[in-house]
């Protein structure tokens, strides 16, 4: 909204908004053949899918669930 409204660029909302949908797309197609290979729980896949919608949450994902994942990385 600044950029369409102070930088005079008129589409700015439609750009940023389809970058922000094919963003969106991406994660969600992505979440499957992850857990696939992180063998994850119906419940971890569906808070994960949840994450996606509830305004950063995906950060709060990160943090609370992907930590384990990323410190068994680590570890090796």
């Amino acid at each position: 909204m600044p950029l369409k409204y102070y930088g005079g660029y008129e589409h700015a909302t439609q750009d940023i908004g389809m970058a922000h949908g094919l963003l969106f797309i991406a994660y969600i197609l992505m979440v499957f053949p992850a857990r696939k290979d992180l063998k994850w729980s119906n419940n971890t896949t569906i808070l994960v899918l949840l994450a996606s919608i509830i305004p950063l949450g995906t950060f709060i994902a990160d943090y609370k669930l992907f930590r384990k994942e990323r410190l068994a990385l680590n570890s090796n």
